[in-house]
C-alpha cells in the first residue's frame, strides 16, 4: 500500500516539475512572440509567470527540500561574524601589498635567471 502512493506522489512530483517547466518555457516564447507589447508589460508578465512556475515547483517534494535548504542556509549565514569596515580594509591592503612584494620578487628572480641564460649561451653581447 505505501509503496503505492509513493509512486503516485513521484508521479505526481514529475507531473508538477513537468508544468512549471512547461509555463515557464511557454512564458519565454510568450516574451518573444509579443515583442510589439511594451517592454516593461512583458517583462511584468514574465515575472508572474516565472513566480507561478516557482510556486508549482515549489509543492514538489524536491521543492519543498530546496525551500528547506534555502532557509537553513539563510539562518546560518545570520550566525556568521562578519568583519566590520575597518578589518575589511586592513586585510584587502595587506593582500595588494603582498602581491605587490610577490610580483617585484617574481619579476627580479625571472631578470636574474635571464642574465644567467644570455651570459652562459653568450648572447649577452
Amino acid at each position: 500500500m505505501s509503496s503505492r502512493a509513493e509512486t503516485r506522489s513521484a508521479g505526481l512530483d514529475s507531473l508538477k516539475l513537468g508544468g512549471a517547466a512547461f509555463l515557464l518555457v511557454g512564458g519565454i516564447l510568450a516574451f518573444y512572440y509579443f515583442s510589439g507589447v511594451s517592454t516593461l508589460l512583458r517583462v511584468i508578465a514574465l515575472l508572474v509567470i516565472s513566480g507561478g512556475a516557482a510556486a508549482i515547483a515549489f509543492q514538489t517534494e524536491r521543492g519543498r527540500a530546496l525551500w528547506q535548504f534555502i532557509s537553513d542556509s539563510r539562518m546560518e549565514v545570520r550566525k556568521v561574524v562578519w568583519p566590520s569596515r575597518q578589518e575589511t580594509l586592513q586585510t584587502t591592503l595587506v593582500v595588494v601589498v603582498m602581491v605587490l612584494i610577490l610580483g617585484i620578487v617574481l619579476w627580479l628572480f625571472d631578470m636574474i635567471l635571464m642574465s644567467i641564460l644570455r651570459f652562459l649561451t653568450g648572447q649577452g653581447g
